[in-house]
């Protein structure tokens, strides 16, 4: 095996994302052969070098893994959460890897969101650079429609935010409820709120907002909190879509509007419990003689 570069080989081992790699390197966390590294071009030679975490070897797998989870809203997609608030990665119950997640869900956003332990796979999709396009549902307030079209055309001109210019790549009426009105956003980066900043600038506050799909795999079959493994079909897609697998890099196709899974019904308030989270039963009542 060539040479790769250590942040590489760390998130390729599972150890972290790439860049929570890097910054493992520069706090001098990592070790290669037992010295210090802390420069970030780096390389090592997986078959020959030892690599530790902290004094912990970092092994490399030999099988990568692949979920797909409805992140449901009120909870956080990260691993942990200094807060103590629910984290996405504590539905995934049985998944003794350490799996991270592929770019973020809002806080109070809900819908795909995927998980996997190979890092240069999540790096790519995360990247600008390979035109991967994000699709989501706002839910807004109805109303006139002339007027509604007017915002979503100045959302695909382009706007102003306080970080600097944004614009959705494609902006449309996706279905009409009786009081609300779901459309369909597409964007090319993962800028912080971005989806609902771009509404709100164009007075479409949003009520909700769902992500249907990533990467051209959607959420049908799943309720909130539950997750699935992605098919061999499915990750072949997604790292021939990159260029992992040979061949050229594409930028994956988002779904027809026709195909896109519906928004789960909501149920009380909050996001469901984590497996093995729920509490238990109340004992049944011993009738009295």
């Amino acid at each position: 095996m060539t040479e790769e570069r250590l942040q590489k080989f760390l998130a390729r081992a599972g150890v972290a994302s790439r860049r929570k790699a890097e910054e493992l390197i520069a706090e001098g966390r990592v070790t290669v052969n037992g010295r210090a590294v802390t420069a970030l071009g780096t390389k090592v030679d997986p078959a020959r070098d030892l690599v530790a975490v902290d004094g912990k070897a970092a092994l490399q797998r030999q099988e990568e893994r692949y979920f797909l989870l409805y992140k449901p809203p009120g909870c956080v997609t990260t691993l942990s959460d200094p807060q103590g608030r629910p984290t996405a990665a504590g539905y995934l119950a049985g998944v003794r890897e350490r799996v991270f997640p592929v770019g973020r869900l809002d806080y109070d956003a809900e819908g795909a969101v995927l998980f996997t332990t190979d890092g240069e796979l999540a790096n790519r999709l995360a990247h600008p650079r390979y035109g991967h396009r994000r699709v989501y549902l706002a839910k807004v307030k109805g109303g006139d429609e002339a007027r509604l079209a007017e915002a979503l055309a100045r959302m695909v001109a382009g706007v102003r935010l306080e970080d600097g210019p944004a614009r959705a790549l494609a902006a449309a009426v996706h279905e009409k409820a009786e009081k609300n009105v779901w459309i369909r956003i597409e964007v090319g980066e993962g800028r912080f709120h971005l989806v609902k900043r771009l509404c709100e600038a164009v007075g479409l506050p949003v009520l909700r907002l769902f992500r249907p799909e990533f990467g051209g795999i959607g959420v049908e079959g799943l309720r909130p909190g539950r997750f699935r493994p992605l098919t061999a079909e499915e990750v072949r897609g997604l790292r021939r879509a990159v260029g992992l697998s040979g061949g050229t890099a594409a930028a994956i196709v988002p779904r027809p509007s026709a195909e896109l899974p519906r928004a789960a019904r909501r149920h009380g308030h909050g996001p469901p419990p984590p497996p093995g989270s729920e509490p238990p039963e109340p004992a049944p009542r011993r009738r009295k003689r």
